[in-house]
């Protein structure tokens, strides 16, 4: 949804509302309460979208994209879950065993957020090497700092939790 060019509706947003809705066309027919009811869309980004999908020319786009075979549905990745739905992660410093790129793509394949700063919103902060700043902010909101070792065992805890 970020190529459609969504006024205030940057990447993290747009995947945030896919999720949420599962398909374009359920955003497009959402109304500004239904948009709003979305983490971290407030009033001016749901006026904006609403009205980016109520415009014409919008809504020939989306036919044309239809008729053309383009996905308009989420797509669930394998090995995907809800486990850590919910949760805010900050990744910051060098982390043993994999880069915070791929460490963000986990915590979100198991409905985590990942964000690129620590606020008082962030759950958890998970911090390898040469942390920095992001780390004295979250010990000083005291927000619990994990190892790339706590966050496997985290996932994993909180997998078998919802499995049951």
């Amino acid at each position: 949804m970020t190529r459609l060019g969504i006024p205030n509706v940057g990447k993290a947003a747009a995947k945030t509302l896919l999720h949420h809705f599962h398909s374009i066309d359920a955003v497009a027919a959402a109304d500004v309460e239904q948009l709003k009811e979305v983490e971290d869309i407030g009033e001016i980004s749901a006026r904006g979208i609403m009205n980016f999908f109520r415009s014409p020319s919008t809504e020939e786009l989306l036919q044309r994209l239809r008729a053309a075979g383009v996905n308009m549905q989420e797509l669930k990745q394998e090995g995907t879950d809800e486990s850590l739905a919910g949760k805010t992660f900050v990744i910051t410093g060098t982390l043993p065993t994999m880069d915070r790129k791929a460490a963000g793509e986990l915590i979100q394949r198991h409905g985590g957020k990942v964000t690129g700063a620590v606020s008082k919103k962030t759950t958890y902060l998970v911090a390898g090497e040469s942390a920095g700043s992001k780390l004295d902010k979250a010990l000083a909101l005291g927000i619990p700092v994990l190892s790339e070792e706590e966050l496997l065992s985290l996932i994993e805890n909180e997998v078998a939790k919802h499995a049951d």
